[in-house]
């Protein structure tokens, strides 16, 4: 005799071995043996074979309509056994027996099962939605794969056209689109940027990189809604200075200029001029909710996003044949360079000139300043501006910067169509710390340094950078920044760029007004301001450190090289010596750090910003007087950053942003 039983929601059947009423014990077809309560058994039988019945029983199932079998059962509960009677009109044999249970089990939808082998037809109405929804299912899966489909034949599905940037960054996994997204991924095994890229949603990798960034942080898009015009600034007074400006060539949003007039008495006065948009912008405007909203203007290669409007950075930004409103710091300067006096005013300045960089620094150099050089606009001022800007920095002792290392410029043509998109990029070196470096950088401490001074004395709170520890923070009560050597130091002279010197301006112009100011002691308001800028400026800049990686990629296979030179940073982590592009070698040797390797280029992934390459030989160390290009600890804590978690990227962060004196000053 044998039998038909059910183990684990599968049917199985066996011969029988003993049989003890409560329990059997029964052989399967395979030889297993198993012990079986009497109470699960579906059915015995003697003919076919144990290992016949399931398989005869399957073919006879294929003949069953199941739509037929829910019309012909009633409503109560019935036994498989009992409704195959019925169905067939004679007693069942165990293969027809067997074959309409497996059809009653199969269709879940028309018949709710009751227990083992008991089942109940659905209600209509139950089984029309049951079907409903069984309808909808299936054809939810033919579309997800279709568009899978045509995303591995390298097609953009139409449905994705609309929902593209929230397919890239940030997926519903409820939406068929996703589904059929990650489905294709899977089969593909491609990433989903990169299976986009292949499918032509992404013109090019630039734009996915870009486009994840706007889509958390402006969400809106980078254009400005209609504004109202700023507040007529007040009549000021004209200073009797002619200013200059120092700038790279790209910058638009002029916030600093600088004057020096003799003194009938012997020495100078130093002007420290920074551009006034508080004047015009009130707290509380709509202006100010666009700033308070971007809080800062994001760099990148070859492009920006300001935090204020074009055109009203125009009105207030000190462009050279104009006389624009300014907070100016005067220095009195003897002619020993020793300071012998300060003061702030509100006025407007007149702008002479706007110098930049790649014009004057042919001139304007160490080996100009120890020779003499040839004659130029502003070189006496630039010259004694220097001097002072030495005797500043020795006062403070900490260096403007490390004189060692580079800098790098990015510039991107965008007219230029390359294999990788659209931009041709150039990257040029500058050495850091160049004496038009230390003029500015230690003039505009000096300035942040003052007016975080004298808001502190007065009583009146503003947003201070510190730094003890090797950390740096914001906060709203002075503290000193040993890294700058400054007991204080309040961001004030980029109010253009950063809506904290914003904050800072506001407050200050109050006090030169004999006004109340805008932020009183403990204003939540004020803390809310520096705790985003903080949270959003680190990201921007971290956004800024990944595109610069990404052009750094683009420049390699802009060049063609095979093999490229690096310096080892440490165990397998290395620089390259063109470009400051630090990754991980894993074929590296164990080496010193320092030593210089010969790299074979490997893969690029435009994407993911990932370099591979493999280890080709050593390289003997460059002459002394050769420049290593580069700066080991910012980019070591770029490539942390990448790495770090949230705690430890902030950290890496402070490092890379503040790991000199100059840069703290200018950004």
């Amino acid at each position: 005799m044998n039998v038909l039983f059910e183990e684990d929601g599968v049917f199985k059947t066996g011969t029988i071995l003993a049989d003890n009423d409560s329990s059997l014990q029964v052989e399967t077809p395979h030889g297993k043996r198993v012990k079986l309560k009497a109470s699960n058994v579906l059915l015995r039988y003697a003919n076919p074979a144990a290992s016949e019945l399931l398989q005869r029983a399957e073919v006879e199932a294929a003949t069953l309509e199941t739509d037929f079998l829910w019309e012909m059962c009633g409503d109560a509960e019935f036994a498989f056994t009992e409704f195959a009677q019925d169905y067939f009109g004679h007693p069942p044999n165990a293969i027809e027996a067997t074959a309409l249970l497996q059809g009653l089990q199969a269709s879940p939808i028309h018949f709710h099962r009751k227990g083992r082998g008991r089942f109940r037809k659905a209600p209509s109405e139950i089984l029309q939605a049951a079907l409903a929804g069984a309808e909808k299912k299936r054809l939810q899966q033919e579309a997800i794969t279709r568009m899978k489909d045509a995303l591995l034949d390298g097609k953009l599905p139409a449905e994705f056209e609309p929902m593209l940037p929230q397919l890239l960054y940030r997926p519903d996994r409820n939406k068929l689109e996703t589904k059929a997204l990650e489905a294709a991924c899977e089969a593909s095994g491609l990433s989903v940027p990169h299976l986009m890229l292949k499918a032509g949603a992404l013109p090019s990798s630039y734009e996915f990189l870009l486009g994840r960034f706007l889509f958390e942080y402006f969400p809106e898009g980078t254009g400005f809604a209609p504004l109202p015009a700023p507040a007529v600034v007040a009549e000021l007074p004209l200073a009797a200075v002619q200013a200059f400006s120092i700038d790279d060539a790209t910058t638009t949003e002029i916030d600093d200029a600088l004057s020096l007039t003799p003194r009938d008495d012997g020495g100078w006065t130093v002007g420290v001029h920074i551009a006034a948009p508080g004047l015009g912008i009130a707290p509380g405007s709509d202006i100010d909710a666009i700033a308070r909203k971007r809080l800062s203007t994001v760099y990148m290669p070859g492009n920006k996003i300001t935090m204020l409007p074009d055109d009203l950075v125009g009105i207030f930004t000190l462009g050279a044949g104009s006389a624009r409103p300014a907070v100016s710091l005067y220095v009195e300067v003897n002619s020993d360079y020793s300071i012998a006096g300060m003061r702030s005013c509100i006025e407007r300045v007149p702008v002479a000139a706007n110098l930049r960089h790649h014009d004057i620094e042919p001139e304007f150099n160490e080996e100009t300043l120890a020779d003499g050089g040839p004659d130029f606009a502003f070189k006496r001022e630039l010259t004694v501006l220097w001097e002072f800007a030495c005797v500043l920095e020795a006062g403070r002792g900490k260096p403007s910067a490390n004189q060692t290392m580079m800098d790098f410029n990015y510039y991107v043509d965008w007219n230029v169509q390359t294999q990788d998109g659209p931009g041709q990029i150039s990257i040029e070196r500058r050495k850091r710390g160049s004496p038009l470096d230390k003029l500015v950088a230690e003039l505009m401490i000096l300035a942040n340094s003052s007016w975080g001074k004298l808001l502190h004395e007065a009583g009146i709170p503003a947003i201070y950078r510190a730094q003890s520890g090797g950390r740096v923070r914001m906060t709203t009560a002075a503290a000193p920044h040993d890294g700058l050597g400054v007991d204080c130091y309040a961001w004030s002279t980029s109010p253009l760029r950063r809506y904290v010197d914003m904050c800072n301006q506001w407050q200050l112009l109050a006090h030169l007004r004999g006004e109340a100011a805008p932020f009183a002691p403990g204003s939540a308001e004020l803390a809310a301001a520096m705790n985003d800028f903080d949270i959003t400026y680190k990201a921007y800049a971290e956004f800024q450190q990944g595109m610069e990686r990404y052009w750094c990629l683009r420049w390699l296979r802009q060049a063609g090289n095979k093999e490229v030179s690096a310096r080892v940073l440490r165990e397998n982590i290395v620089r390259l010596e063109d470009v400051p592009f630090v990754f991980k070698v894993h074929s590296l040797p164990n080496l010193n750090n320092g030593d210089r390797v010969l790299l074979s280029l490997e893969q690029f992934d435009l994407i993911d910003v990932e370099l591979r390459a493999k280890y080709v030989g050593t390289l003997p160390p460059l002459a002394q007087n050769v420049e290593i290009a580069g700066d080991e600890e910012g980019e070591a804590a770029a490539l942390e950053l990448v790495a770090a978690d949230a705690d430890d990227a902030s950290t890496a962060l402070d490092v890379s942003i503040e790991s000199t004196p100059a840069q703290d000053a200018t950004q």
